[in-house]
Parts: structure tokens; C-alpha cells; sequence
């Protein structure tokens, strides 16, 4: 994840990382390249309800108007990411893995949040039936995308933001 830690280190941005199918996985990608430290800030694995509750600020009504796999908790575990640390972008991740899953949400949905200072934005992608580790795998890869996409993009200067 070199290519992530030095447009984090070029925009001089800290990340941190709302994770809850991944488990993990992609704080750990982060922390596995030389020089993570100086823009990786911190991860929360909030793998229960009650964890994104206390650890993001995730709201009960949310979680119960929606459920945890929902593009409505994604936004609130990504802000509560950025409200929760030093960092000033977040990714976060919310899915169902596998095996199982149900009509109205099936095995391989998860839903993405990335927020930074001024915005926040989420999708959900449908990777399939693909088994768990797939699924935790391309979802990590695809928060990892989301945030190098994030970081890539030029900063306009103050002159440019009134044209």
C-alpha cells in the first residue's frame, strides 16, 4: 500500500479505518507498509452493534431503522471514525461475508463510507456469493481503492474554489 501511504503522506492526511466485516484487515494492510505511521492514525473493528454504538457514535435508531449492513451506517461509522481520532479522512466498511445472508440482504453486500473534513460519501457494492474470505478480501482491496482515489485528487487552492 505504498502508493496510499505516500498520497496520504503527500497531502498530509492521517487515516483511520471503521471495519466491520474486514475485521481488521484493512488497518492491517495500511500498518504493513514502511511508513504507515506517519498517516495511519488509528482503526476501530466494530464488529457488533454495540461496539459501533460506543466506539463511532453509530446511532441505535440507525442501526434499527436500517440495519448494520446499510449505506446509513456506513456514513455514521465513517464520521464517527474522523470525530473519534486525529485523522482527517475515513474509510468504513459494513457487510455480510458469508456464509448466509438473506433475500432482502444477501451474502456479499457491503456497504462503503468515506468521509473526510468536507464531505462524506458511501456506495454499496455486491461482490457475490464468493465465500468469505473473498468477500472480506475484495472488500478490504476496494476500501484500499477508495481511499488512494480520495487522496489522489488534486487539492484546489483557494483561488481556484471561486472560480
Amino acid at each position: 500500500m505504498k502508493p496510499l501511504v505516500d498520497a496520504a503522506r503527500a497531502k498530509g492526511m492521517m487515516i483511520a479505518t471503521a471495519e466491520s466485516c474486514t475485521g481488521g484487515m484493512v488497518s492491517a494492510a495500511i500498518t504493513d507498509t514502511p511508513g504507515s505511521s506517519e498517516v495511519f492514525d488509528r482503526g476501530f473493528v466494530t464488529y457488533t452493534n454495540a461496539a459501533k454504538e460506543q466506539m463511532l457514535g453509530v446511532h441505535a435508531a440507525t442501526l434499527a431503522a436500517f440495519g448494520a449492513v446499510s449505506e446509513e451506517v456506513a456514513r455514521e461509522m465513517a464520521t464517527g471514525a474522523l470525530a473519534y481520532s486525529q485523522a482527517q479522512i475515513a474509510v468504513s466498511i459494513t457487510g455480510i461475508a458469508g456464509p448466509g445472508g438473506s433475500e432482502h440482504k444477501p451474502e456479499g453486500r457491503v456497504c462503503f463510507g468515506l468521509a473526510d473534513v468536507q464531505a462524506v460519501r458511501t456506495e454499496t457494492v455486491e461482490f457475490g456469493a464468493l465465500g468469505r474470505d473473498k468477500v472480506r478480501q475484495a472488500a478490504c482491496d476496494h476500501a484500499l481503492g477508495m481511499l488512494i482515489a480520495a487522496l489522489s485528487q488534486p487539492v484546489c487552492s483557494p483561488s481556484q474554489a471561486h472560480q
